[in-house]
Order: C-alpha cells, then sequence, then structure tokens
C-alpha cells in the first residue's frame, strides 16, 4: 500500500491511477526480482498463479515478462471480455443459463419480476411497500437500486456456484442457486412474485440469518477499486438479450458509460487500451505464435467463462475446461466434500505444471517432481 492505507489510496483519481495492470504486473515484477536476488535464487523458476482479475494477471504477464516466470496458470481469466471480442450478451445468458438448468419456473419467475417490480414502484406508496418486502433499512427513492441490488445477486451466484459451501463473496450453502430456486418456487401458493424473489435473494444475501435489514447502498465485496479500472481500462461491453435472458433487455450504451465515469471518478474510459496491451483479438493465431505455458481454467458455470479460452491452442497453451465448475474453482481449499472431477483436474493441472519445472530444470520425469503429480498431494 503506497499511500500508507486503502482508504488513502482510494482518496482521489490521483492516487488510484496507480491502479492499473501494467503497474500491478510491473511492481510483481520488481517483487519477484528483488526476492529471488535477496534470497540468492536467481535461477529458480516461478509460476504464476490467480484467479479472474488476479487471472488476467497471470496470463499477461507470462507473456508480457516470460524471463520473470516459466508459467502461469489463469484461472477463470476473462481476457477476451473487451471491445467486441465476445458477444456482449454472454454474461447475462450465461447467468441465465445457470438459473434455468435448476428450474424453469424460478427462471420464469425472474424474469416476470423485473416488470413487477417496476409497476409496484410507479404505484401508490409503492417504494415504501417494496421497502418493506425486501427488509431494507431505508424506504427506497428509485427501484433502480433495488434492480441492481437483484442483479448484483443473481450474477454473483452464479460465479460461486460451488459443489460445496463457501464463503467466498458471501456464506453460502453448497450448490446456492438450486437453494435459491427451491426458496422461490416452494413459497406457499398465493405468494406474489416479489415475495418469491425476496426469498430466493435472501440465501444469497442473508444465508446466516443475521441481517435485521439491508442497506443497499452498502458494498459488501469491496468493489471499488475494480469500478476505478473498469473506468479506466478494464471496459467490459455487457448487455442482456430479450430471448435467453432472465433479466430485462438492455443495451450497452458506451456514451452513458463514460459520462458515468466522468461523473464517479472524473476519468473517461480508454475502451481499446487492454486488447492494444495485451492482445486479444485473433487470440488463438496471436498465441500460438508468441505464447507458451499457460494453463487457461474455465467452469462452465460461471459467466465469466463467456470471455476465456475454452480450447487448446498449442502445446503449452492449454485450456482446461468444466463443465459443473464455477469461477476458479481449481484454486478453492480443497474440502472433503470436493467432486472426483475436481480432483482429477487438479491432478492435471499439477502434472503440468510439473512438466514446466522439468524442462526448466533439464530433467523431466526426474523424482524432484514426484511429489506434485501424487495424488495425495494433488487433493491438498
Amino acid at each position: 500500500m503506497p499511500f500508507g492505507s486503502k482508504d488513502k489510496a482510494y482518496n482521489n483519481s490521483r492516487s488510484m491511477a496507480y491502479l492499473t495492470a501494467e503497474q500491478a504486473l510491473a511492481d510483481y515484477a520488481v517483487l519477484l526480482t528483488d526476492l529471488k536476488r535477496n534470497l540468492s535464487s536467481e535461477s529458480s523458476p516461478v509460476v504464476l498463479f490467480g484467479g479472474s482479475y488476479g487471472g488476467m494477471l497471470a496470463a499477461w504477464m507470462r507473456l508480457k515478462y516470460p524471463h520473470i516466470a516459466v508459467g502461469a496458470l489463469a484461472s477463470s481469466a476473462p481476457i477476451l471480455q473487451f471491445e467486441d471480442i465476445v458477444p456482449d450478451t454472454i454474461f447475462y445468458d450465461l447467468v441465465s443459463n445457470d438459473f434455468k438448468r435448476e428450474s424453469l419456473s424460478c427462471f420464469q419467475t425472474i424474469k416476470d419480476s423485473w416488470k413487477e417490480l417496476d409497476e409496484q414502484g410507479n404505484g401508490q406508496d409503492g417504494l415504501l411497500k417494496l421497502s418493506k418486502t425486501f427488509h431494507l433499512c431505508q424506504t427506497l427513492n428509485t427501484t433502480g437500486a433495488l434492480s441492481d441490488w437483484l442483479s448484483s445477486a443473481y450474477s454473483y451466484l452464479a460465479m460461486v456456484d460451488y459443489p460445496m459451501p463457501s464463503e467466498f463473496l458471501m456464506p453460502l450453502p453448497a450448490n446456492p442457486i438450486k437453494e435459491v430456486c427451491r426458496n422461490i418456487d416452494k413459497q406457499p401458493e398465493g405468494s406474489s412474485i416479489l415475495e418469491r424473489i425476496y426469498a430466493g435473494v435472501n440465501i444469497y444475501y442473508n444465508y446466516t440469518g443475521t441481517v435485521d435489514c439491508f442497506d443497499l447502498d452498502d458494498d459488501p465485496h469491496g468493489m471499488g477499486g475494480w469500478d476505478w479500472q473498469a473506468c479506466t481500462e478494464m471496459v467490459m461491453p455487457m448487455s442482456s438479450s430479450e430471448g435467453l435472458s432472465m433479466f430485462l433487455p438492455d443495451e450497452f450504451d458506451y456514451a452513458l458509460y463514460a459520462d458515468d465515469c466522468v461523473k464517479n471518478f472524473g476519468v473517461r474510459p480508454r475502451p481499446r487500451w487492454i486488447s492494444t496491451e495485451f492482445g486479444g483479438h485473433n487470440i488463438s493465431s496471436v498465441l500460438e505464435k508468441f505464447g507458451s505455458n499457460i494453463i487457461f481454467f474455465n467452469g462452465l458455470l460461471d459467466p465469466w467463462s463467456g470471455g476465456g479460452v475454452l480450447k487448446n491452442i498449442s502445446e503449452s497453451v492449454v485450456a482446461i475446461v468444466a463443465p459443473l465448475g464455477a469461477h476458479h474453482i481449481d484454486l478453492r481449499p480443497a474440502t472433503k466434500e470436493d467432486p472426483d472431477w475436481l480432483v482429477s483436474l487438479r491432478e492435471s493441472e499439477l502434472e503440468i505444471i510439473s512438466g514446466w519445472l522439468s524442462d526448466h530444470y533439464g530433467a523431466r520425469g526426474g523424482a524432484l517432481f514426484q511429489r506434485a503429480t501424487n495424488k495425495d498431494s494433488a487433493a491438498s
């Protein structure tokens, strides 16, 4: 923390200007170089690990600083979610698919809820009624804040739809989307759509049952830094389609997006900079020619997988895809509830990484790496 604290670092755009992917990679390069020098380990190989934004950094660092690290595991890294490289509806379509696969009636209830929310909000004392239905700490001024709150919950649920309990974003049960849809579907006959929606979203925001009321202005995920990056270089166009999506149809409006960034941070986005700096277009041919030793992991339940690398590009730039996997599940701590496919997946990653280390030392298959490919070690 170069400014002493997070609060000071996030205080204004002058200090936040250092919050860039390029600066992060340069900091890691200096840190690793100094560590190796201080530990008399200049010849020791380094492998990079990262998930989500960290996964993007891991892949990009391997490309930008190949002399610093011998390889990278880029887990759930949406390096293609920029500048019309993938369809801008893909994220919300995948979120919607996750709910539809659990329960068509749940999917439809959510899809119908937006109209109900808007109609009730525009009725007499509608905002007050909505505030009571959703147990909000303050009375709503508009329905927009409540819609955003609900949308965020659905998106985060899709990201963390793990087969085991987790506390990554919020305390959640195993298979949380199944639990949300179960709550929505099991409400007594005569329950309104919005009462069903509250029962479902309560799984995400209050699974522990300790929350008395919800403050929509509270940011439980600490996304302030990412909001800045999204307004500078991490511009990811996102829309929602009318047919496949359970969300309201919405077209990405760059002009409005940019104006909000100027209003909130005093900066205007650079939507083409990331693909200029790190690449993205024609990714297969580029990585085949210039990349090596990168594992791209994606779980197909994760909506960010729509912007990920899902196919092998070369012998050493490989994609591992888990149909039932969620956001960087391979990097989550191992548990007794881990399914066999996850244990096997981690073993495959370790085997590939061991090959990189063997190549570095010129001792492929040597006893030095037997522990890394041991089954017990892979699950630890």
